[in-house]
C-alpha cells in the first residue's frame, strides 16, 4: 500500500471518530438488527436508507453507552483508496489502534460502507469475527450484495436486516408530522393520518424524494430504477437483451398487484418482434427481485408444480413508482395500498403468498410470520359499498375455511370505507391503524398456530 492511501485511511479513521453523527429520521426495524458472532449485513433498494441506518445503528451504540472512538467507519466509495486489495484491509485495523491503543480492551463496532469494492472483502470480514473483540456492520449497493450471496460469501456468519424506503410512520416523523398510537387516535388525529397517507401513497417512502414536487419526484425516481436496471441487472449479469428487459420492467412497475405469466408475456413480447427465450425472462425477473426493485408473490400451494404453473403478482419495491410507469390513467390507489401492505409484511420479516380457493376466490396475501402465526389479509379502497363488502369478504371466509387457524382481516384505506356489518371473526383496520401499528404490538396480536 503506497503512503497516500495509507494516509487516506488514516483521516477516514480519525474523522469518523470525531466528527458528530449525523442527524437522521430513525428507522423502526421489526425484531433484531445483530447477533453475536455475526456480522450485521443491512441490504435493499438502492438509495432506500442503508448508510443512514449504518449510522442509526452506531448511534444506538453510542446511547447503550459505547464510547465514540469504539465506533470507526469507513467508505470505501473514498475515490482515494480506489483500488484497495482485501489484503491491505489489515492496516485498517492497524492504523485503528494506533489512533485508539485502550481499545484493545474493549469491544470494536466496525462500521464498512459499500465494502463490496474491495475485491476478498469476506474474508477480511471473517478474520475480525473470529479473531474476536469486534462487531462488524456492513452496507452495499444491490449490484453486489445481495441477499443470496451474503450467505455463501460469509458462510453463515451472517445476520441480514432489510431496509426498504421509509414506511408510513417513517415518512410522517421525517417531515415533523405527528405519528399517533392507533388505539389512541382522536377523530382530528385520525382524519389528519388517512390524508398523509393517500399523500404518502402517491409521494412513496424513498427518503430523498419527500420534500419534492411531483413532477422532479417522478424524474428522480425514473433515475433510480435506471440505475439499479443497468448497475443491478445488465452489468451485473451481462443481459444482452436490454430490450427485453426494460419492457418487462416497464410492465412490471405499470402493473402493479397484476398477476404475471411469464408465458404470457412471452408471447405478447414475440407479438411485438422481440425475440426472448422464456428461460431468459424467469432469469430476468429473478434478477430484478434480486436487486429489490420488485417483489413477486406466488400462490399458496403445497405442490410446487402447481405454484410454478399459476400466475405470480408482483410489486414494485414502493407506491411510490406505480404513478410513474402506470399508463392508465387511473388513480389506482388500490394498487398503491395493497403495495404498501405487502412491503411493510416483509418489513415486519413474514413470509407472503396469496391465495385462490377452489371457488374462485382470491385473497390478496397470506402472512406467516417467525413464531408460526398465520394472518388472511385482504386489502379493499373502500369497502363501503355493500357488494365490494360481500365480495371481499366472502372471499376472506373461503379461504378461512382452507386456513381456520388464521386471523382474517381486511384493510380498507380509511375510517369510514368499512363494510357496515362486519361478520364475527374478522378484523376490519384502515390502513393508517394497521401501518402505524407498534411493531411490539403486532407480534402480541397475531396468533401462534397450535
Amino acid at each position: 500500500m503506497d503512503s497516500s492511501m495509507r494516509q487516506a485511511l488514516v483521516e477516514q479513521l480519525a474523522e469518523s471518530l470525531a466528527r458528530p453523527l449525523p442527524s437522521l429520521t430513525r428507522r423502526r426495524v421489526f425484531g433484531r438488527t445483530g447477533l453475536p458472532g455475526k456480522a450485521t449485513a443491512v441490504t435493499g433498494m438502492r438509495r432506500a436508507g442503508k448508510t443512514t441506518f449504518l449510522h442509526q445503528l452506531r448511534s444506538e451504540r453510542v446511547e447503550q453507552g459505547v464510547s465514540r472512538d469504539r465506533l470507526p467507519f469507513v467508505s470505501f466509495e473514498d475515490e482515494r483508496i480506489a483500488g484497495l486489495d482485501a489484503a491491505e484491509l489489515g492496516v485498517l485495523v492497524d492504523e485503528y489502534y494506533r489512533l485508539v491503543p485502550r481499545a484493545h480492551d474493549a469491544t470494536v463496532t466496525w462500521c464498512f460502507d459499500e465494502i463490496q469494492l474491495v475485491p476478498g472483502w469476506e474474508r477480511f470480514v471473517r478474520r475480525l469475527l473470529d479473531a474476536g473483540g469486534s462487531e462488524v456492520l456492513i452496507t452495499g449497493s444491490s449490484a453486489a450484495l445481495l441477499s443470496r450471496e451474503i450467505a455463501t460469501a460469509l458462510r453463515g456468519r451472517a445476520w441480514q436486516v432489510l431496509i426498504h424506503p421509509f414506511a408510513f410512520a417513517e415518512a410522517l416523523r421525517h417531515r415533523g408530522l405527528p405519528a399517533p398510537e392507533p388505539d389512541k387516535m382522536t377523530r382530528r388525529e385520525r382524519s389528519h393520518a388517512e390524508r398523509a397517507l393517500l399523500d404518502w401513497l402517491a409521494a412513496g417512502g424513498f427518503p430523498e424524494a419527500q420534500e419534492l414536487d411531483a413532477e422532479s419526484r417522478h424524474q428522480l425516481y425514473r433515475d433510480y430504477v435506471d440505475v439499479a436496471v443497468l448497475r443491478d441487472v445488465v452489468e451485473r449479469h451481462q443481459v444482452r437483451n436490454v430490450t427485453a428487459l426494460r419492457w418487462l420492467v416497464r410492465h412490471l412497475l405499470g402493473n402493479a398487484a397484476s398477476p404475471f405469466s411469464v408465458e404470457k408475456f412471452h408471447a405478447a413480447l414475440r407479438s411485438q418482434g422481440l425475440p426472448v427465450a422464456r428461460d431468459t425472462l424467469h432469469e430476468y425477473l429473478a434478477y430484478l427481485e434480486d436487486c429489490y426493485l420488485v417483489r413477486v408473490v406466488w400462490m399458496e400451494s403445497a405442490s410446487e408444480r402447481q405454484r410454478m404453473v399459476n400466475p405470480r403478482k408482483a410489486y414494485p419495491v414502493d407506491p411510490g413508482l406505480i404513478p410513474v410507469f402506470d399508463r392508465s390513467g387511473r388513480a389506482n390507489v388500490g394498487h398503491a395500498l395493497e403495495t404498501a401492505v405487502l412491503i411493510e409484511l416483509e418489513r415486519r420479516r413474514c413470509e407472503v403468498t396469496y391465495v385462490r380457493t377452489a371457488e374462485g376466490y382470491e385473497v390478496d396475501f397470506l402472512a406467516r410470520d417467525g413464531s408460526g402465526g398465520l394472518e388472511l389479509i385482504q386489502v379493499c379502497a373502500d369497502a363501503s359499498e355493500p357488494a365490494t363488502a360481500a365480495r371481499e369478504l366472502r372471499a376472506l371466509a373461503a379461504a378461512g375455511e382452507r386456513f381456520p387457524r388464521a386471523t382474517r382481516r381486511l384493510i380498507v384505506l380509511a375510517g369510514d370505507t368499512v363494510p357496515r356489518q362486519p361478520p364475527a371473526g374478522v378484523v376490519v383496520q384502515s390502513a393508517a391503524e394497521w401501518l402505524l401499528a407498534p411493531y411490539d404490538a403486532i407480534t402480541a396480536r397475531v396468533p401462534a398456530v397450535r
